[in-house]
């Protein structure tokens, strides 16, 4: 018997087929990568450490989410695209036409783009609170203001260390912030890094589903 149009649609917008009956493909980990979108300053292996990160969140069973913007966050959706991942794009722009011709940001290596309409400031906001974890890798002001965003709402954050000065601000200020940072993590190696927080992660969503059987 040939197959039905309702047999045959396995993957619903997902990394992998929802073959086994389970109703909540929605808790697949959603993992953000944030980073300059001007890279002059990174370093030459900049791109092969952005693309691994991406690459990794992906091969590990993530989601990638990124601020749909250029330079090292647009890096690590090609990297996600590389193993066939589902990359989640938010826009500070209203619409596509804003997206391109206003704040001069690309479409590419994107499933979903979410125009948000909000700026820099209320994209940042939407994008972190939208992840389970977030990433750092090399960056500037906007990525500390992300990262700020994420540590005060207890996120899990992973550090890519490299050739860039974005680790080592950040120290400085935990250090000076007089703030507990346990939530904080450093690694040079984008693989070991996932996994780091994607352990943290899933343990946090075990607490989570203690108490609420039902999602």
């Amino acid at each position: 018997m040939p197959e039905t149009s309702a047999q045959s649609n396995k993957f619903i917008c997902y990394n992998g087929p929802l073959e086994n009956g389970d109703k909540h493909g929605h808790t697949k980990i959603k993992l953000g990568v944030s980073g300059a979108a001007e890279t002059g300053h990174c370093g030459l292996d900049a791109l092969d450490k952005a693309k691994a990160l991406g690459r990794e969140i992906i091969l590990q069973g993530g989601i990638l989410v990124t601020g749909a913007t250029t330079g090292f966050p647009l890096w690590s959706s090609m990297g996600a695209k590389e193993a066939n991942g589902v990359v989640i794009g938010l826009s500070p722009a209203s619409n596509a036409k804003e997206h391109i011709e206003t704040y001069r940001l690309p479409l590419d290596y994107s499933d979903l783009i979410i125009y948000t309409g909000f700026g820099f400031p209320g994209r940042d906001l939407l994008f972190t609170r939208s992840c389970d974890a977030l990433f750092i890798g090399c960056g500037r002001i906007g990525t500390i203001h992300e990262f700020t965003i994420a540590f005060e709402d207890g996120k899990p954050i992973g550090v890519l260390e490299g050739p860039w000065t974005m680790a080592e601000q950040i120290k400085d200020m935990i250090a000076k912030g007089n703030r507990p940072a346990d939530r904080v993590i450093y690694d040079s190696d984008p693989k070991r890094l996932v996994e780091r927080i994607i352990k943290m992660v899933e343990e946090d969503y075990a607490k989570v589903k203690e108490n609420t059987p039902y999602i």
